[in-house]
C-alpha cells in the first residue's frame, strides 16, 4: 500500500458533525410545521432536503477513514490475513446491527413481547458483544458478555413476529434492505477489498470510482430496475469510493495542503453541477432512488464541506471549535445507538414530549438539545470505557 497519512482533526471533525446532524435529523422527524428543506424530501420528488444530504457524508467519511484504518493495520506489521480478517469483523459487525434494525420496520405490534423492549434487548446484545473492554477484564468474563450478547440475539431472532399473510402466517426476521448500518457494513466491504486489491494506488481506484459512477448512471437511465449483488446500483459505493479517493488525494498533496483544498472545491463544484445535468435524464433528485444526480450533489457537497474543515482544522488548528462534539467523531457508532435507548425505553414507559414540543421551533430546539445530550453523554461513557468499538 502505498498510502501512509497520520491521523487528520478534519476527518474527526467532520465525522462528528455529521453523527450529530444524524441525531438531529432523526430526532425532527415527523416534527410539523418545521421548514420544508430541513426535512427529507418524499419518496416521488425530484427535490433533496437538508436531511437527505446526511446519509451520503456520512458514507464518504466511512471511505475517508478506509486507507487510515488499513495502512494503520500494516504498519503495525499486521499480516494479509489479519487485515482481511479485520475488514471482514467490521463489515459483519455493521450489517448484522444493520439487519435487526431494520426488522423493527415489519416487527408485529400485537407480539406478546413489545417492540420496544425487542429493540432495547437488540441494543443491549450490541454493546455486550461489540463493547470496547478494558484490558483489566478477564477474559472468561469478556467471553462470557459477548456469548451473552449473542445468546440474546438468537433468542430475539427465535421469537420474532413480523407481518402477517395467509399463505405463511407471520414472517421471520428478513433482509427487505439492510438499514443505515448494513448499507455502510456492505459498501465498507467492497470498497475496503478494492482498496486492499488496488494496493491503494490512487489512479486505479480512481477509476473504479469512475465505474462505479457510470454503473450507477446506466441503472437509471437504460437498464431501469437491475441491481448487482452486493453492490445494488452502485450509489453507496461509489460515495465511500469517493472518500477513499479524497483521502489519498489529500496524502498524495501533502505538505501542500492548500493545492488538496482548491482542487476538493473544485471537483466538489463539478460533482455538483454534473449532477445538476444529469437531474433531467436519470430519475432527478432523489435519495430513496439514489439516483446519480443525488449521489454527485451529495458527493459534491462533501468534498466542499470537507475542503472547508481541512482549512479551518488541519491549516488553521480550528479543531478544538468542535471540542464540545468530539465524542460523536470518535465514538460514532455508540452516538448512534444511544437513541434508541432513548426513543424506545419513552415508547417503554409511555413516555412524550409535550405536545408544544413537537412542531415548529420548539421542535428543532428540542432535537438539536437531545443531539448535544447524547453527545454529551456519549462523552462520558468513553471515559469509563462504556462505549464500542468495530
Amino acid at each position: 500500500m502505498t498510502h501512509n497519512p497520520s491521523r487528520l482533526p478534519s476527518v474527526d471533525v467532520f465525522r462528528a458533525i455529521t453523527m450529530f446532524l444524524m441525531i438531529f435529523v432523526n430526532e425532527l422527524s415527523g416534527a410539523k410545521a418545521i421548514p420544508w428543506w430541513i426535512d427529507h424530501a418524499e419518496a416521488g420528488a425530484d427535490a433533496m432536503g437538508f436531511a437527505d444530504t446526511i446519509f451520503p457524508a456520512f458514507l464518504f467519511i466511512v471511505g475517508l477513514s478506509i486507507p487510515f484504518a488499513i495502512s494503520s493495520k500494516q504498519q503495525k506489521g499486521a499480516s494479509k490475513v489479519a487485515v482481511l480478517s479485520y475488514i471482514g469483523y467490521r463489515s459483519f459487525a455493521l450489517i448484522v446491527m444493520g439487519f435487526y434494525q431494520v426488522n423493527l420496520e415489519t416487527y408485529n405490534e400485537n407480539h406478546w413481547l413489545p417492540k420496544a423492549a425487542w429493540a432495547i434487548l437488540a441494543t443491549v446484545a450490541f454493546f455486550m458483544i461489540w463493547l470496547n473492554y478494558k484490558p483489566t477484564v478477564a477474559k472468561g468474563e469478556r467471553y462470557g458478555m459477548i456469548g451473552g450478547g449473542y445468546a440474546i440475539l438468537a433468542v430475539l431472532a427465535f421469537v420474532y413476529k413480523g407481518s402477517y399473510n395467509n399463505l405463511d402466517g407471520y414472517n421471520g426476521m428478513q433482509p427487505h434492505w439492510w438499514g443505515i448500518l448494513g448499507i455502510i457494513g456492505w459498501s465498507y466491504l467492497v470498497v475496503s477489498l478494492l482498496y486492499w486489491l488496488g494496493k491503494g494506488n490512487l489512479k486505479a481506484l480512481s477509476v473504479m470510482l469512475a465505474i462505479l459512477l457510470i454503473t450507477n448512471i446506466v441503472l437509471h437511465t437504460w437498464v431501469s430496475g437491475f441491481s448487482f449483488w452486493l453492490i445494488g446500483d452502485a450509489s453507496s459505493v461509489a460515495l465511500v469510493m469517493a472518500g477513499v479517493i479524497t483521502s489519498l488525494a489529500y496524502a498524495a498533496c501533502r505538505p501542500a495542503v492548500s493545492r488538496f483544498i482548491w482542487g476538493a472545491a473544485f471537483s466538489g463544484l463539478a460533482c455538483i453541477g454534473i449532477g445538476l445535468l444529469l437531474r433531467p435524464y436519470a430519475g432527478g433528485i432523489s435519495k430513496i432512488y439514489s439516483t446519480p444526480a443525488w449521489v454527485l450533489i451529495t458527493a459534491g457537497i462533501s468534498l466542499v464541506v470537507y475542503a472547508l474543515l481541512a482549512y479551518g482544522t488541519d491549516v488553521k488548528g480550528k479543531a478544538y471549535w468542535f471540542k464540545w462534539i468530539a465524542a460523536a467523531g470518535t465514538s460514532t457508532l455508540t452516538c448512534y445507538l444511544i437513541p434508541y435507548f432513548q426513543v424506545f425505553g419513552m415508547q417503554l414507559l409511555h413516555l412524550h414530549y409535550p405536545h408544544s414540543w413537537l412542531s415548529g421551533l420548539p421542535a428543532i430546539v428540542r432535537a438539536l438539545a437531545v443531539s448535544f445530550v447524547i453527545i454529551v453523554l456519549v462523552g462520558q461513557m468513553q471515559k469509563v470505557r462504556l462505549t464500542l468499538k468495530v
